[in-house]
Parts: structure tokens; sequence; C-alpha cells
């Protein structure tokens, strides 16, 4: 075969590229732990789910805590990455709409709403599971915090509360709305979902947030 010809075989064999295995069994996880739960979830329905064995499974993961603690870690650096983009954005207003609509987007926004319902409620039995999403609750708020702090409107906040206070308060609201999204209909599109969430976050910026010259609340 001379150099030519060895060239067309290469372009017209077809090679597929390298699987992400963690990142496959990670997103199989998340589906089983969010239809399932933690507990009912076994490390069989994520093979099944993942389309592969068991045993591969075992060759990157432990057990299924370990497996846990893989998906806390890497939503914490979804975090980040969110937390980056509305560092970019021009205005505190369109920050927020980037933190609460993070997930819009996703085929099945439910799924990851679910989720993270049910790992608040491990976290209250597990105290492995707990220190995780402190970690993760933990880079989120003080993210959060800084946004506040270095935008101008951070200092015309109603009440005169602090960043850090208007950060939890923008936390308790964001968890209070992922609960909402395990209620919202299987058909919801993305787009509906998207609307719902911008209608709230700027409903509660104006009443977090008010305008110069205005008084708090007007």
């Amino acid at each position: 075969m001379n150099v030519h010809s060895s060239l067309q075989y290469m372009s017209n064999t077809h090679i597929d590229p390298p699987t992400d295995r963690p990142a496959q069994i990670l997103d199989a996880a998340l589906v089983c732990f969010a239809k399932r739960g933690f507990h009912q979830a076994s490390m069989h329905d994520i093979s099944a789910e993942a389309g592969i064995s068991v045993g591969l499974i075992y060759r990157y993961f432990e057990n299924k805590e370990a497996v846990i603690s893989a998906m806390a870690d890497r939503h914490k650096k979804e975090i980040q990455q969110v937390l980056e983009r509305a560092r970019q954005a021009p205005s505190l207003l369109e920050s927020l709409e980037i933190l609460f609509t993070a997930h819009c987007c996703e085929n099945e926004p439910n799924m990851i709403s679910a989720f993270v319902v049910d790992l608040y409620a491990e976290a209250a039995r597990n105290a492995h599971v707990a220190n995780l999403v402190r970690d993760v609750l933990q880079t989120s708020m003080d993210g959060v915090t800084e946004l506040i702090s270095r935008a101008p409107e951070g200092q015309n906040a109603a009440g005169g509360l602090s960043p850090r206070e208007l950060a939890e308060l923008i936390f308790a609201v964001a968890r209070g709305m992922l609960m909402a999204d395990v209620l919202q209909p299987q058909d919801m599109t993305a787009a509906e979902r998207r609307a719902r969430q911008l209608e709230v976050t700027r409903r509660f910026w104006r009443l977090l947030f008010k305008p110069e010259g205005e008084p708090a609340y007007a």
C-alpha cells in the first residue's frame, strides 16, 4: 500500500472517539438517583442506564458513595463555570438571571432538580454527603456574595442588607424554586421553564435592590 492509498484508507476509516467513561457513569447515575433516590438505585441500575458492565463501573468508582462524591465534585465545577459566566454579565440583574436559569437548557431539567432535592435529603442522614453539600454551597454562596459586593446595586440594597445577607436570601428563594421544579408538569418545555424562572428572578430583584432615589419596596 503506497502513501496515497494509505492516506485514503485512513480518511475512509471511521474511528470512534474515546469515551469518557467516568462522565458516562455519572450521567447514568444522575438519571438513576433522580428517578429512584440514592438508596433505591443500585450499581446494577447505573450500569444498565449507562449500557456498560458493573465491573467496568468498579474500575472507576469503589462504591456508590464514591459515585455520589464524584457527582458532587462535578456539580461544584459546574457551579464555578456558571459563576464565571455571571461575572461577565453587565449588571447584577443579568448575573442573577444567569444563575437562576443555569439548567433551563437541559434536555430534562427536572432531572437536575430531583437529584439536588434528594441530595439534600441524603445529607440529613449521611455525614459524608452533608460535608459534600456544605462544600458545594460554600462555593456558591461565596461566589454570589462576591458578585453582589462588587456590583453598584449591592450598595443600594433594601433594608441596608449586607452582600452576605442578600446572598442568603437569594439562595433561600433558589432552593424553594428547586423544590417547585420537581412538581412541575413533565411536559413543561425548557422555554416555559426559563420564562417562569426569569419572572420570579426579576420580581425578587425588585424587592432586594431599589433604584437610586426610590425608597425600598417602592
